[in-house]
């Protein structure tokens, strides 16, 4: 007699690890995707507010432990209400996609480039001082004023008033923003 023919697949136990191996590996790449998007700003290619604390953080100890200097620059773009005002909420958008890559264009793969909210950015150089960074501020405001941004054919002058602070012995990197915070208020007023 002849054993009847079965509808059961016999279970391999290679093929199983190997799907299950696959399943996990997906996964994984989806855990590392929403670990990078909480870093990032929704809107721009830089860091939102979180990311860039976070990068704080690393370079302070950096700083700490290595005896190195950093600047922080904290930029607030100067008349962005009109923009968006005069010319629609994409427009706004668009300027602050533009605003950010031409931040990150401009400073080296080391530093970092964070959007914190709003029109306001930050600009972190390690292994530079105070002079460097301010340097680097008159650099940046000259690229913004000169870049021009351009909206449905028509030019926007973009501006930007820059604060600099270096990194003294900072371990919250909450107030060495509220320090380059206050140095940019100061500029704003002055002009």
């Amino acid at each position: 007699m002849t054993p009847a023919p079965t509808d059961v697949a016999e279970f391999d136990p290679q093929a199983e690890i190997t799907r299950l191996r696959a399943e996990l590996d997906a996964w994984k790449a989806r855990a590392e995707a929403a670990e990078a998007a909480a870093d990032h700003d929704v809107l721009t290619p830089a860091l939102n507010r979180r990311g860039f604390v976070e990068a704080l953080n690393r370079t302070m100890a950096y700083c700490q432990r290595h005896c190195v200097p950093a600047a922080l620059l904290y930029l607030d773009l100067d008349g962005f209400k009109g923009v968006n005002d005069r010319l629609g909420h994409a427009a706004g958008d668009a300027a602050l996609v533009h605003v950010a890559r031409l931040l990150m264009s401009n400073v080296r793969e080391s530093d970092a480039v964070g959007r914190l909210g709003g029109d306001e950015f930050a600009l972190l150089m390690l292994n530079a001082g105070v002079e460097e960074g301010r340097a680097k501020a008159r650099q940046l405001r000259a690229a913004l004023e000169g870049d021009g941004f351009v909206w449905d054919g028509q030019p926007t002058g973009l501006g930007g008033s820059f604060g600099v602070r270096g990194w003294d012995g900072h371990s919250d990197a909450e107030v060495w923003l509220a320090e380059a915070d206050a140095a940019m208020w100061l500029r704003k007023r002055g002009r």
